[in-house]
C-alpha cells in the first residue's frame, strides 16, 4: 500500500510540473541581443529590435527588424529575413526534457519557411529566454526579455 501510494504522489507531482516550461513562455517577449556569425565567422550582435510572442493555446509569432539592414550572407544554411526583416507565425510544441521547442511555420514574409518545422533549444533564466537553432550548422543565439 505505501508503494502505491508512493507511485500516486510521484505520479501527481509529475502532472503539476508538466506544462511548466510552456506556461513560463507564454507572453509577450522583447528582443534583447541577437548573435549570428560574420563574414570573419566570428559572432557578432546584430543591431535590432524585435517581439517574440507565445499564446497559452499553442500559437507562435515573431518579427525582428534590424535598424541598418546591410546585404549579408545568412547566419546558416536557412534564409529567416529578407531586406533586413524577420516575420512568421505558426504554432509550437514544447519538449521540456530536451529544453526545445518547435516552431511549425504557417506564415512568413521568406515564403519557404512555410510547412517547416523549426525545431529550437531554449533556455529560460529569471525574464530571460535564450534560443538557438538545433542544427549544428546554424551558429546564431537571440535573447528576450519578458514585457
Amino acid at each position: 500500500m505505501r508503494n502505491l501510494l508512493a507511485v500516486f504522489l510521484l505520479v501527481g507531482v509529475a502532472a503539476v510540473t508538466a506544462g511548466q516550461d510552456r506556461a513560463r513562455l507564454t507572453g509577450a517577449w522583447r528582443l534583447a541581443w541577437l548573435e549570428q556569425p560574420g563574414a570573419d565567422g566570428k559572432s557578432h550582435r546584430v543591431d535590432c529590435s524585435g517581439l517574440l510572442v507565445f499564446t497559452p493555446d499553442g500559437h507562435m509569432s515573431v518579427q525582428v527588424m534590424e535598424r541598418n539592414p546591410q546585404a549579408q550572407a545568412a547566419a546558416g544554411p536557412e534564409q529567416y529575413s529578407q531586406g533586413g526583416y524577420e516575420a512568421s507565425w505558426g504554432t509550437y510544441k514544447v519538449d521540456e526534457h530536451a529544453h526545445t521547442f518547435t516552431f511549425h511555420v504557417e506564415g512568413a514574409l521568406v515564403r519557404n519557411l512555410i510547412g517547416k518545422d523549426l525545431p529550437r533549444a531554449y533556455e529560460l533564466a529569471a525574464r530571460q529566454l535564450v534560443v538557438k537553432s538545433t542544427r549544428p550548422d546554424e551558429h546564431w543565439q537571440v535573447a528576450w526579455e519578458r514585457y
